[in-house]
């Protein structure tokens, strides 16, 4: 009885690994990736409810903004968020990387937008991110 249940144990150890390496390979794959809406610009979509709440409320307006103020702080920040993401720091916040090409010419909307992703994490996880400016540090 001990060997079979040993037997048992030994040949589910090697699907017990499989299933660890998937999700691994999975979470590794998972990238946000800007793409365009029905009208040919750059959207982002963000499914946190209360980002609504963070960008209507809470953000400064995007007329406190220039386009290349906003794309100088969004190249920085993405990098500082996929080395959180790529080292494995904060999991539980970071679940994906970003795919962001400086070169790209997104729009300033797109552009507030992804800022204020960055600054809404930083209000409502706490995530201290050097890229933000004093001023959209909201505690």
């Amino acid at each position: 009885m001990k060997n079979i249940i040993l037997l048992i144990i030994i040949s589910l150890l090697p699907f017990s690994c499989i299933a660890q390496t998937e999700t691994r390979n999975n979470k590794e794959k998972s990238e946000m990736k800007p793409s365009k809406n029905e009208d040919g610009e750059w959207d982002l979509t963000v499914l946190d409810t209360q980002f609504d709440y963070f960008l209507n409320a809470v953000a400064k307006p995007i007329s406190q903004y220039s386009e290349s103020y906003l794309k100088t702080k969004n190249t920085f920040l993405v990098n500082e968020w996929n080395s959180y993401y790529y080292s494995g720091k904060y999991r539980n916040i970071i679940e994906s990387s970003i795919d962001y090409d400086p070169k790209e010419n997104y729009g300033i909307k797109f552009e507030y937008k992804l800022y204020q992703v960055f600054a809404y994490v930083s209000w409502k996880y706490k995530l201290r991110m050097n890229g933000l400016s004093g001023a959209d540090v909201i505690r």
